[in-house]
């Protein structure tokens, strides 16, 4: 999928959070993933990570909804944790997209060997306050090996994404699993929301994945698909910012409602609105 060429034209999307701007969803049918066009530039980029309102880089627990998406990430992180241990029991562990640190800050309370990786200094900085530093680069770690590497829905969000892809294998040792978490355009709440869901988070969100897209990618560097979760708290938290955008107020009725229909009908089609993937690296 190249830039004069990025495929089967599928949406028009606006990027609410920080620019007004619109953004283009092409679709490549080979790979059945959805491409942000134009992609920002490399110097571009981090302008749109620049506010507030980007709860994953400051801690926010100001509104309502802010302190919904804490209290559930606080939830997730012994789930996480545990879901890890049925495959290694003190991993050493890289977590990439760390944002303020508290996944890894969780696996260090448990003794595992933890690193991490994050872009935005903001971010950086509140980790360092738990005593996660963290990195600012992926390249930063040279010829290390990790039991585990980790992306809790950042996988969207990189450039650049085979040769990313390629990384990952070459940082897991033999049999080392990837676990990735990404939002779902082929869910229920995708396509009742359309340009309006929440989780297309245009231009932050440069790849939009269905599980059998991102099973087709992974297969192509050497992965083996061993497991999925659903994450059924996120077809919830994404209603609840797609009725704001959609509305322009935020509608909690509509938003429970839409999240409840969306987990139901996956419970049939196995389409939720995100879900864990765990891959192991094939040797």
């Amino acid at each position: 999928m190249s830039e004069d060429n990025p495929g089967e034209y599928f949406l028009t999307c606006r990027d609410y959070t920080v620019s007004g701007k619109e953004f283009d969803l092409y679709w490549n049918e080979e790979k059945d993933i959805l491409k942000t066009f134009p992609e920002p530039s490399s110097t571009e980029l981090p302008s749109y990570y620049k506010s507030e309102d980007y709860i994953s880089h400051t801690d926010s627990s100001k509104s309502i909804t802010d302190k919904i998406y804490q209290k559930v990430k606080n939830h997730m992180l012994s789930f996480k944790l545990k879901l890890i241990e049925n495959y290694f029991t003190s991993p050493k562990i890289l977590d990439v997209g760390a944002g303020t640190g508290d996944f890894l800050k969780a696996a260090k309370d448990k003794n595992w060997e933890v690193s991490g990786v994050e872009p935005n200094s903001q971010a950086r900085n509140l980790a360092s306050k738990k005593g996660i530093d963290l990195s600012a680069s992926l390249d930063n770690f040279g010829n290390k090996k990790f039991d585990v590497i980790t992306l809790w829905h950042v996988l969207e969000h990189l450039s650049d994404l085979e040769n990313k892809i390629e990384n990952f294998y070459s940082l897991l040792q033999d049999e080392g699993i990837i676990l990735i978490a990404v939002p779902n355009f082929k869910s229920y709440d995708a396509r009742y929301y359309k340009k309006y869901w929440a989780a297309y988070d245009v231009p932050r969100h440069l790849w939009h994945f269905s599980e059998e897209g991102i099973k087709r990618i992974f297969s192509n560097y050497n992965f083996k698909l061993i497991e999925t979760k659903p994450l059924i708290f996120d077809s919830f938290y994404v209603s609840l910012l797609s009725e704001k955008y959609k509305a322009g107020r935020t509608n909690y009725l509509n938003a429970f409602i839409r999240g409840l229909v969306s987990n139901l009908k996956a419970r049939k089609n196995n389409e939720y609105s995100s879900k864990i993937y765990i891959f192991q690296r094939n040797n």
